[in-house]
């Protein structure tokens, strides 16, 4: 699994807030064409969503959480004729003078095409989501 960290000038709640609003996703995941929810969990989460990618890549992803750690892992979701998607996870550790940490950890499955691996580049990922916590936002 890749792992990467990144620092970001907001604060843990306002980032955790960001990456599980699944609204947002269109505005800093990389190539992301559509973030369909399929199912929310019982916290009110999104439990399972199917992402389109502009290169045709498509795929269902299910969430699980550790909101008071600020812990969400994805996993394919299954399912005949479904593409397998890719596992991993992101935390978000108090860094310091109200900073952030995001800890971005991302793995393929083997059969995966190096073009659909780019879409997944955990540093391009983690960067683009700092760069979408730094814009002026409320």
């Amino acid at each position: 699994m890749r792992t990467v960290t990144v620092s970001i000038a907001r604060t843990v709640e306002d980032c955790w807030n960001a990456f599980v609003d699944h609204t947002a996703w269109l505005r800093w995941v990389p190539g992301l064409r559509s973030a369909e929810l399929v199912e929310f969990d019982l916290g009110a989460l999104p439990r399972e969503v199917r992402f389109l990618f502009g290169s045709g890549l498509e795929y269902s992803l299910l969430y699980s959480y550790e909101p008071a750690n600020r812990l969400v892992h994805w996993e394919p979701a299954g399912g005949e004729g479904r593409r397998t998607g890719v596992t991993g996870y992101a935390s978000f550790r108090a860094g310091e003078d109200g900073t952030t940490e995001l800890e971005y950890a991302i793995d393929h499955e083997p059969d995966r095409k190096a073009a659909e691996r780019a879409l997944d580049n955990p540093q391009q990922v983690a960067e683009a989501f700092a760069r979408y916590m730094h814009e002026d936002r409320p």
